[in-house]
């Protein structure tokens, strides 16, 4: 005799054990409900906190209403993904070494853009292969990774992969919050998770620990000062207010992450991708500073970090050379480029010469 909703949680129960076996640590459903995300996000829209990110700001209400960006979509199936690598050195001694490079822990390693995109789509394939075995109807979906206007924090939330921390990552008591999210949205009308309970309690290391006080209240980021938006998302010149507070971090912060205490339960990653490539856990400023056009492409392929371009790379590196321990090596780095082609890269050498004393 057919039972769909038997059918539906033993489908539900396969799909967690495939997605193990692809490499994610935890799989969560949801269902498309978002209303009580909806008002604090417009909130943050009209605040205007997402800077210049005008993505943020567009497709309507698709961001907080799934099936109107994926039509018939009925559930949220959400996946975690560890990132932390293994054997990288110490992210707090990497950050107090000021003429060293800081690289955010997440883009040590091959991009997750693709990494999880991959492995998704590969769940859906499986999906897609034994769903006649469950006795149910065509499997429609689609996958998503940081890609589209998905409020994936909130789904995942709602999924029981964990609760939103007050710097607006996701955690978990398991695993901290070293990891990446991912969805797939699909017609399947799967049972759902129950969420977890928000356990961060009175604890507000994240908000004082952050070098440009970015988390204005629980659970509210002010993007346009979050070192992460500074060093990836803005474009254009980095406001001087902000510069010396940068440090040495060139790609990305994970203060607020490393001052959590749930992340004492990190999990270190299994998958190879997210492995440390071409030694940036461990690397000087100077070092990255001589990197052409043609060296950053070809170092770069297949991380995040490509996606910023050389020149804002370079931008970065520049702040941080400025605010690292003089001496003559960093002098001569950043006079090699008072000439640069960018005039961009050419204001930030200029402030950088000028935190150490020397006018061009």
């Amino acid at each position: 005799m057919f039972d769909q909703d038997n059918n539906l949680e033993a489908l539900a129960e396969a799909i967690r054990s495939w997605g193990k076996s692809l490499g994610f640590s935890h799989i969560g459903i949801a269902d498309t409900d978002l209303a009580s995300a909806e008002p604090q996000y417009k909130a943050w829209i009209e605040k205007g906190f997402h800077g210049a990110m005008d993505y943020m700001a567009k497709h309507g209400n698709k961001r907080t209403e799934p099936a109107n960006l994926v039509p018939g979509t009925v559930r949220v199936i959400s996946a975690r993904m560890d990132y932390q690598p293994p054997n990288a050195k110490d992210a707090t001694e990497v950050l107090n070494e000021s003429n060293q490079a800081f690289i955010s822990r997440y883009a040590l390693g091959r991009d997750y853009h693709k990494v999880m995109r991959n492995q998704l789509q590969k769940l859906c394939e499986k999906i897609h292969t034994e769903l006649s075995i469950y006795q149910l109807d065509e499997f429609q979906y689609r996958v998503f990774t940081d890609s589209a206007p998905v409020l994936e924090v909130a789904l995942a939330e709602k999924a029981g992969l964990g609760w939103r921390g007050k710097h607006t990552l996701l955690i978990t008591r398991e695993a901290g919050s070293w990891f990446f999210i991912g969805e797939i949205y699909t017609n399947l009308p799967l049972p759902i998770d129950k969420p977890t309970d928000n356990h961060c309690g009175t604890c507000v290391a994240c908000m004082d620990v952050c070098p440009t006080q970015a988390i204005v209240a629980p659970y509210e980021v002010d993007a346009r000062r979050c070192i992460s938006y500074l060093t990836i998302e803005l474009k254009t010149s980095i406001p001087l207010e902000f510069r010396p507070l940068i440090g040495n971090r060139i790609y990305g912060c994970d203060d607020c992450q490393l001052a959590c205490p749930w992340n004492r339960f990190g999990q270190i990653t299994d998958q190879h991708d997210f492995h440390v490539r071409h030694g940036l856990d461990n690397v000087s400023l100077v070092e990255l500073f001589t990197w052409d056009q043609v060296k950053f492409n070809e170092k770069m392929a297949g991380s995040a970090i490509y996606r910023i371009g050389h020149e804002q790379w370079l931008r970065n590196i520049a702040v941080g050379l400025g605010n690292a321990t003089s001496t003559i090596e960093i002098i001569n780095a950043l006079k090699s480029r008072t000439n640069d082609s960018s005039s961009m890269v050419r204001e930030h050498v200029a402030w950088a010469l000028q935190q150490h004393h020397i006018t061009v």
